[in-house]
């Protein structure tokens, strides 16, 4: 479905990503995984067309999309959850949901869309007319997660879900993560919190510096004691 190769990206004359390349099929859940700083949100940004690439290629169903817009990518039913969730916090819930059903083909779904939506999060359904900013932090992750969904995404981009949030509601952003790839979409998952990202992927990839430095199945990378050490938090 997506396939990124040898992609490189810089910032002024420094380079944030090199020779970059991973892939991903059609229904598959595949996490990038590393520390702070490893280059995660700016490969995330690139696949979504906010940043400029220096060189490679990147591909969806095999049709380049290097010289898209943001807006020309989501036309193909890409969409993004950026970090930081980036709420209309002083709109309220629906407000915002309905924001996320901008495709014409989201548009002509929109009712089915809430309907689909607030059956997966019943809080927002009892919170549509409430100001999203006054929400907690898990239930604006929601609501970005189910904006996102308003789209009717063939491909998702999740940018550090657990950003900021208590344990408790973290759990609860994976198990979503999880109903949302049982339902057919394809996922890219962008997560410093590695040991969640691995319970939920099915192969994932380990940045660092701004290159690929592992890859295989969460089991794999598990097994390996010098990825575990280095990147899960496991002891020696």
């Amino acid at each position: 479905m997506l396939k990124v190769e040898n992609l490189c990206v810089g910032y002024g004359d420094a380079m944030a990503l090199s020779n970059i390349s991973f892939e991903i099929d059609d229904g598959e859940l595949v996490a990038i995984v590393g520390p702070n700083g490893a280059g995660k949100t700016t490969l995330v940004n690139a696949i979504a067309r906010f940043l400029p690439v220096r060189s490679g290629t990147m591909s969806l169903q095999g049709e380049s999309i290097v010289r898209l817009t943001p807006q020309q990518l989501s036309a193909l039913g890409v969409a993004i959850i950026p970090e930081g969730r980036r709420l209309f916090t002083s709109m309220t819930v629906e407000e915002n949901l309905e924001l996320g059903c901008y495709r014409a083909d989201a548009r002509r779904h929109r009712r089915d869309g809430l309907e689909a939506t607030y059956a997966m999060f019943p809080i927002l359904g009892e919170r549509k007319r409430q100001i999203a900013g006054t929400l907690s932090g898990g239930q604006q992750q929601m609501v970005a997660f189910a904006r996102a969904l308003m789209a009717r995404p063939r491909l998702l981009l999740i940018d550090e879900p657990s950003l900021g949030l208590a344990p408790v509601i973290i759990k609860q952003v994976f198990d979503v993560i999880a109903q949302i790839h049982a339902t057919g979409v394809s996922i890219l998952l962008i997560e410093q919190n590695a040991t969640k990202a691995l319970d939920v992927a099915q192969r994932a990839y380990v940045l660092d510096c701004g290159q690929v430095v592992a890859n295989g199945t969460p089991q794999n990378l598990r097994d390996r004691p010098e990825i575990g050490a280095a990147y899960l938090g496991h002891g020696h």
